[in-house]
């Protein structure tokens, strides 16, 4: 969220930054109903004043004897009690309104960021690893002998619908393997702190990280109010909402595994076949709190971690820089990691790495208090360390072989028991 004063000091500033996402003269609107706001507040503070001094003079015309200043000045009170009343109901409306559209309003992109309406101008930044030279026509990963037996989408369908999967057998192991593998990596390698978080929320979590209101229709709420998480990053960055922590505290780095939910609303007749883009899924999340003046440098610390991540599993990869107009909701600066599926002959993204500066912590009312300072809000961060499905599909199609067998990446071995491969009838060997 945005902070009002700000706006109200350099709303040409606000503008400007906000125009590079395709928005322009909100500043105008967000001030109207500011104004209008502090009016009635104001009001409410003449009229209360106003009350104060009548309530007192009652008393003295009632004690000399003047009966017709006595019932005036009662029913000033009476009429000033009434005006208080009106005025402080409409600025507590026009405060929700005021916080409403705040709420709506995108965070504003890093003057580094690239300036483009969509993905077309997003600026590549480095790429690792050569897609490999097949000689036969690479596969996608549900049409992989090998794989075919362990990863069902007809029963899936038959349980729950379209965009959902059965895995199973050696193609469950790997999906189960590469989990732990990327929680290992980055608690004992990154630094990270191993968390685990509910799936359910409460509305105001998901407020917290700007799911809501924008992206209602991309989540899944339960009849009794919780919402199922899209991302962990819901959970993590929410354990500081509504506190006060201290500067030595900072930076807190979580990592999590947990089962995601997404409507996928926005995404018809996208990805329909394979397990690409599903209801369900799961993810390995980073985020980091920290304080704001560090919050670059701990993006480029997590974009890295991610990056270990598929260099270890030896997936090639590029990492892009997102262009204002590809940019998340809550996002100051995004990076793309995009791993090489060569079943599609394209990279597709397997992790967002995201710093947002303050906006989720002032939705959240979470901040920290710098040593001999005031207490200010903290930034925060969030990352896919990775996309466990996601990576799956990746560790398939670059290991796959002519005759339907898939290599696996070697560091996976001790977490298959010793096994390398899973052979073109299904089977972990």
């Amino acid at each position: 969220m945005h902070d009002i004063r700000a706006i109200r000091e350099n709303p040409a500033a606000f503008d400007a930054a906000l125009s590079r996402r395709g928005l322009s003269g909100l500043s105008s609107q967000v001030l109207a109903l500011d104004a209008d706001r502090r009016a009635k507040i104001l009001a409410a503070e003449t009229a209360t004043a106003e009350q104060n001094k009548a309530s007192k003079e009652v008393g003295a015309a009632k004690a000399r004897g003047d009966d017709a200043e006595f019932e005036r000045l009662r029913a000033l009170v009476a009429e000033k009690k009434a005006e208080i009343a009106r005025l402080t109901a409409e600025a507590e409306a026009q405060d929700v309104a005021l916080r409403d559209m705040l709420m709506g309003i995108p965070n504003t992109p890093l003057d580094v960021v690239p300036d483009g309406a969509d993905e077309e101008a997003n600026v590549e930044l480095h790429r690792w690893g050569s897609p490999r030279n097949f000689s036969f026509p690479p596969k996608e990963h549900f049409d992989i002998a090998g794989v075919k037996p362990g990863m069902d989408f007809e029963t899936a369908a038959k349980l729950s619908g379209s965009r959902f999967v059965v895995l199973k057998g050696a193609v469950i192991r790997v999906h189960r393997a590469l989990a732990q593998f990327m929680l290992d990596t980055h608690v004992e390698e990154h630094g990270l702190t191993e968390t685990w978080t509910p799936v359910l929320v409460k509305e105001e979590a998901m407020y917290g990280t700007n799911q809501l209101p924008k992206f209602a229709e991309d989540s899944y709420q339960t009849t009794n109010g919780w919402w199922l998480i899209p991302t962990s990053e819901v959970t993590l960055t929410n354990t500081v909402a509504g506190e006060v922590l201290d500067e030595a505290a900072l930076p807190i780095r979580m990592t999590a595994h947990t089962q995601c939910f997404r409507s996928e609303a926005g995404s018809s007749g996208k990805d329909t076949t394979g397990m690409l883009r599903q209801h369900q899924f799961e993810k390995v999340e980073m985020v980091t709190i920290c304080a704001p003046e560090t919050a670059l440098d701990e993006q480029e610390r997590m974009r890295k971690c991610a990056e270990a991540i598929l260099e270890k599993l030896g997936i090639p990869y590029r990492t892009i820089v997102l262009c204002t107009g590809d940019m998340g909701f809550g996002a100051q600066r995004t990076y793309d990691l995009e791993a090489w599926l060569p079943g599609q002959n394209k990279f597709r993204e397997i992790s967002s790495v995201s710093t947002c500066g303050q906006f989720q912590a002032r939705r959240m009312n979470a901040r920290y208090r710098p040593a001999g300072g005031k207490p200010d809000f903290v930034a925060t961060l969030n990352g896919s360390g990775l996309a466990v499905g996601r990576c799956l599909i990746a560790v398939l199609e670059n290991g796959q072989q002519e005759d339907g067998s898939v290599d696996l990446p070697e560091v996976l071995h001790p977490y298959l028991g010793g096994k390398t491969r899973i052979s073109a009838e299904g089977a972990l060997v």
